[in-house]
């Protein structure tokens, strides 16, 4: 049987993945999805109860509408509109498949996944930034008591927790933690609650620290990671707190050595930013293309699905000009 040659694969099945897929499948361009995990896997393994900032409008893709009784969306209703797109849009995606290497040859990619291989005219890479771990790089930190990622609170009730970190993950872990009746303490870089944080959020947080039911160090670092505590070190000197796990929330960055593999440039300051058009998302590589939080390197923040949904047609309509 001849070798299937697609006119787009597209490495992510997450809410951007798919919304450049029916972007393409809208254009008749025969296309393929590759996830390594379930669909909206990064989704998938957000916590339970997680409540996202954006409205449900701002969350549509392939202008299905999201139905939402609650002013946000909670991560289970985002399941359900983004399994509910893939019943309605029928998208030819292959789950549980991680792609090993992607390299151009002549006009062709060869996109070789850990089963089988393939061969397009275009690819897009939206990949996210979920599941890398920036880590503290401190000793202890590889200890079975610490965890990079928050699922639910129930396993920390009536522990001495601590939460690295200022940003939406660790505020909400914290808070949730507190309320299922761990004893939380944050250690927190610099001198506030990030603003950055949810605005229904954050005053809770504040309120919480300030009345003393939130231990809070300010302008801390945590410099090592023990089996019963934790020590910390600030402007004074370091210090050790009793403990029993270690919520380590620094946030999370694409895979750069992925990215650098395939043939993409990043930038050369801390930002490593991949080089890319940013009016055709076209890497320096053609026929190459990047959607999503993975255009912004480590600036993580800078996009989300309810701004980089227009990558998806950006894309495609460029594919379609230059065909």
């Amino acid at each position: 049987m001849a070798e299937v040659t697609y006119d787009l694969i597209i490495v992510g099945g997450g809410p951007i993945g798919m919304a450049c897929a029916i972007a393409a499948k809208k254009a008749n361009l025969k296309t393929l999805i590759l996830e390594k995990g379930a669909l909206v896997n990064s989704l998938f393994n957000y916590p339970l109860y997680m409540t996202f900032f954006s409205t449900a409008e701002r969350l549509e893709i392939g202008g299905i509408p999201f139905n939402c009784l609650a002013p946000k969306p909670g991560r289970q209703e985002a399941l359900e509109y983004y399994r509910n797109i893939q019943r309605y849009f029928d998208l030819d995606i292959r789950l549980f498949e991680k792609v090993e290497s992607i390299a151009k040859t002549d006009d062709l990619f060869d996109v070789i996944s850990e089963k089988e291989k393939y061969t397009a005219k275009n690819v897009v890479i939206a990949t996210g930034f979920y599941d890398i771990p920036i880590y503290m790089g401190i000793p202890g930190e590889q200890l079975p008591k610490v965890s990079h990622y928050f699922k639910e609170a129930h396993e920390f009730a009536f522990r001495k927790v601590l939460v690295v970190g200022a940003n939406n993950s660790s505020v909400d872990a914290a808070l949730e933690c507190w309320r299922k009746g761990a004893q939380v303490t944050m250690v927190i870089r610099k001198g506030e609650i990030s603003p950055r944080v949810k605005y229904w959020v954050k005053p809770d947080a504040e309120n919480r620290i300030a009345e003393g039911n939130i231990k809070a160090h300010f302008n801390s670092c945590v410099t090592e990671i023990r089996e019963s505590e934790v020590e910390i070190e600030n402007a004074d000197g370091k210090f050790t707190v009793e403990n029993d796990f270690v919520l380590a929330l620094t946030g999370y960055r694409p895979d750069f050595d992925f990215l650098e593999k395939t043939g993409i440039e990043l930038s050369k300051d801390e930002l490593l930013i991949p080089k890319h058009d940013p009016e055709t998302m076209e890497t320096n590589i053609p026929g190459l293309y990047l959607a999503g939080v993975v255009c912004g390197g480590m600036e993580t923040h800078k996009w989300f699905i309810e701004n980089s949904r227009i990558h998806a047609d950006m894309i495609i309509d460029h594919i379609l000009k230059n065909s």
